[in-house]
């Protein structure tokens, strides 16, 4: 990596240096830090606690400092930019979500940061899950359609912003049933929950972790959760696909991916060893705690897989007739 470009990354990230434990080197290179670079500041969120997860048991699998670099800023695009002109010789990785790597190359933005990396693998998703107002007079997924069905333009549905998986997860929703309800976004989530439970707001598509605690509290009720699977946070909620909508999926998601052209043994060793971190129970337990599958998988699964998601969210962008620049 050019000194330019390490001075530029040490000083705008936050940096956590990890050790890991005296190994054999699973690719050819020398001793220098891997570098794990995360397309947003740090600052206690779910994704801060999933790349510190992974990387502390990186390091400790491969043999080597691993070393996370925190780069805000762009939606993501000075992050990516900057990793992937860090050198294709497996030193530098890039972690990164749905957001980045399908949302915004399906709004077309100039850069898509998904063409500049080679895939490794998916670690795990956040999928959406339908919450309501406890007032509401509905109790799961078809009471809800028939619900809104029947107050056309009435109902509505919080969100972050424009272009948030919360936002599209609801014009999903909407495409699917052929439904109108009417979208409010809001700066932050909390905010929109609070309005939710207090019912300025009927319903949410939220994400898993943002609706664990009124859940459990008892101060909203879920509907279904936006996924193939039940998540294993929330066993007891049926999925949109048990209650004959298997169309309706949404997830945040994460992964890891390295500079186009990097070895393929680096790639393979990385691959390997986070599939088996992702078998180890304590990593399993903490990953559920914080509202996450696990997934794991092959470099080619996880190309695949940004490929889906591009392709359906470009078309709900484009039937919509909205732009989440």
């Amino acid at each position: 990596m050019g000194r330019l470009l390490r001075c530029i990354l040490l000083a705008a990230a936050a940096t956590i240096t990890m050790s890991g434990s005296a190994g054999a080197r699973p690719w050819p290179a020398d001793d220098q830090t891997i570098q794990i670079i995360v397309p947003a500041q740090g600052h206690g969120s779910t994704r801060d606690a999933i790349v510190q997860l992974i990387t502390t048991k990186l390091a400790q699998k491969l043999g080597r400092n691993l070393q996370i670099l925190n780069q805000g800023g762009a939606a993501g695009n000075i992050a990516a930019e900057l990793a992937a002109k860090a050198p294709a010789d497996g030193s530098a990785l890039f972690f990164a979500w749905g957001e980045i790597l399908a949302l915004h190359p399906a709004a077309d933005r100039a850069q898509s940061a998904a063409q500049s990396f080679d895939p490794i693998v998916l670690i795990g998703d956040t999928p959406n899950i339908l919450i309501v107002n406890n007032d509401l007079p509905v109790h799961n997924l078809a009471e809800f359609t028939a619900y809104v069905r029947g107050h056309p333009g009435v109902v509505n549905f919080g969100s972050i912003g424009n272009g948030s998986y919360m936002h599209l997860a609801g014009l999903l929703y909407m495409n699917v049933t052929d439904t109108n309800m009417v979208h409010i976004p809001y700066s932050a989530a909390g905010l929109a929950t609070s309005n939710l439970i207090s019912g300025e707001i009927q319903s949410m598509f939220q994400l898993i972790p943002g609706a664990l605690e009124p859940l459990r509290a008892q101060k909203v009720r879920a509907l279904g959760v936006m996924a193939a699977t039940r998540s294993p946070t929330l066993p007891d909620v049926p999925t949109m696909a048990e209650q004959g909508h298997p169309e309706l999926q949404s997830s945040n998601w994460f992964a890891l991916l390295a500079p186009k052209g990097a070895p393929a043994d680096a790639i393979a060793a990385v691959n390997t060893a986070v599939n088996e971190i992702l078998q180890e129970p304590d990593v399993r337990r903490r990953l559920i705690e914080l509202g996450v599958s696990p997934r794991g998988g092959t470099p080619a699964d996880l190309e695949a897989h940004m490929l889906e998601e591009q392709k359906k969210w470009r078309r709900i962008v484009s039937v919509s007739d909205m732009s989440i620049r």
